[in-house]
């Protein structure tokens, strides 16, 4: 079954300012619209707005000509998005599973469960019907393939239902190649050969003598397009059941919450720290019934006058130890303006990861008081700030100052990236790299003398050079060769330099000299 939401946009729209269809928002014309780098653009116009001239596409200022009364608002895609993938799941009750066809449409599996409905044209208005209480414009259809059911979803009257024992091309014949699902530029060369129905293409060649008529015809124009959305042959073959059709069903993923309503609103911290100490210990049972542990836990407090103060923690490592997570959240309720009083408390971990059951070890035992290092490393993260603990990781890259990240401190390093053998490399590198002044180089092509943060250094030794070459990859084709030489001055300083570029090499002017590192 397809259902399409002809207005998505706009119907989550009214929701967002709790108007039904049909009512106020619809009566003047109304436009959703996105900034671009020409200017506002409108993704969606309600009846009224259509009816004046505004249309999906047109830039606002050519719509403002026809139609100078119409209201904008802004359009918001991901919104849009996490709507349609609610609307997905809450679809699911018409079938065992779903999925989303985005922007604005679902497609769901109802094979063997029309029956539970009184047959497939019940269902189909069984569809209409929530949808409508919703709020909802859609446009439903059923079909054997998700192909079928889309195109008469889209391009057929609602309610259509197509049978198994029924011809498909056949019955889909009269409908226009757009019922395809094929790119605006596919589509456009197929009108261009006159193609306008899915009936043309079928008989393209008749009467020429080939065999394979249609196929041949449409398979020589589009033989090295492989995507199914630039190709009609495997449109017009996963329409009619001859190749399947992967769909990527939504799964509901459901966060462990636990919490408290209140019988007398709270106002005190002695009282609010129990409250919280009773949610950690009901989250820990929660997290332990799904072998999970928590990485990030959200804490709502909902006032009496009906403010929402919210504090979201981070761990370090997944955790479900009560204790841990009441002194986390202890350092992070001393602001907390209780008002009138706290009704309720609600405890989420909205970030998971599987944690089975351990033995107790000497790492447990150093948990259970708060001396364990993943229990260091939260204490130091909500003090400092999140970010400001991490280490540093060896990155897969020749160029020195890409061959070190950072991650967070618990993290497994990448196991991907292998290690590269290097020259012996200063401890300390600079970052960026300072530029020097040389004062004097030898024909050798390395400095005798350079100036470096005001001071004048005499170079006593030198080792070197060691070229370094770009990453052709990531870098364009003017990028310059590195010489790195290792210089110890007349005071036993060692430095690690490297000129970039060389002389006549047609990349740029003179060659300039940096200093990247101090070795101990």
């Amino acid at each position: 079954m397809a259902i399409w939401a002809s207005e998505l946009a706009l119907d989550r729209w009214r929701h967002s300012e709790n108007c039904k269809a049909g009512e106020d928002a619809d009566s003047e014309p109304l436009a959703l619209i996105t900034e671009t780098a020409h200017g506002p653009r409108i993704d969606a116009a309600n009846a009224a707005g259509r009816a004046a001239g505004a249309a999906k596409g047109m830039m606002l200022a050519d719509a403002r000509t026809l139609c100078p009364a119409i209201a904008v608002r802004p359009s918001d895609p991901a919104g849009d998005l996490a709507f349609l993938e609610r609307l997905a799941i809450w679809a699911q009750r018409w079938g065992p599973w779903s999925a989303m066809d985005a922007p604005d449409g679902l497609l769901v599996d109802v094979s063997a469960v029309a029956h539970l409905f009184g047959g497939e044209r019940r269902l189909l208005a069984d569809v209409e019907a929530r949808c409508s209480a919703r709020g909802l414009s859609v446009s439903a259809a059923i079909a054997p393939t998700a192909g079928a059911a889309w195109a008469l979803a889209h391009f057929a009257a609602s309610g259509a239902v197509l049978g198994p024992e029924e011809d498909i091309a056949a019955r889909l014949a009269d409908l226009p190649v757009a019922a395809l699902r094929l790119d605006n530029d596919v589509l456009l060369v197929l009108r261009r050969l006159g193609l306008k129905r899915l009936g043309d293409l079928t008989s393209v060649g008749e009467g020429r003598g080939d065999e394979q008529r249609g196929r041949d015809a449409l398979h020589r124009r589009f033989r090295n397009r492989k995507s199914p959305a630039a190709n009609p042959l495997i449109r017009m073959d996963q329409l009619a059941g001859r190749v399947p059709e992967p769909l990527l069903p939504v799964v509901p993923l459901t966060a462990a919450l636990v919490q408290r309503r209140l019988l007398e609103p709270i106002r005190h911290r002695d009282l609010l720290d129990t409250v919280v100490r009773d949610l950690a210990e009901d989250m820990a049972r929660e997290l332990e019934g799904r072998g999970e542990g928590a990485r990030r836990l959200q804490l709502g407090m909902w006032r009496v006058d009906g403010e929402v103060v919210v504090r979201e923690l981070e761990m370090a490592a997944a955790t479900r130890d009560p204790a841990h997570i009441l002194r986390l959240f202890t350092a992070r309720l001393d602001d907390v303006d209780a008002g009138f009083g706290i009704e309720m408390v609600r405890l989420r971990a909205s970030w998971a990861e599987p944690l089975g059951l351990d033995q107790t070890d000497l790492e447990a035992a150093a948990e259970a008081h708060g001396t364990s290092l993943a229990a260091c490393m939260d204490r130091l993260t909500v003090r400092l700030g999140k970010g400001a603990v991490q280490r540093p990781v060896l990155k897969a890259s020749h160029i020195p100052e890409r061959a070190q990240g950072w991650q967070p401190p618990l993290e497994a390093e990448p196991a991907t990236q292998g290690q590269l053998a290097f020259h012996t490399r200063p401890i300390k590198l600079l970052e960026p790299a300072e530029g020097i002044a040389v004062l004097y180089a030898s024909p050798d092509g390395y400095p005798q003398r350079f100036r470096w943060r005001g001071e004048v250094f005499e170079v006593a030794r030198v080792e070197g050079p060691e070229r370094i070459a770009p990453e052709w990859w990531r870098e364009k084709g003017t990028a310059r060769l590195r010489d790195y030489y290792r210089i110890e001055d007349a005071k036993g300083r060692r430095y690690w330099l490297y000129r970039l570029g060389l002389i006549g090499d047609g990349r740029g002017g003179a060659p300039e000299w940096f200093v990247q590192g101090l070795f101990a």
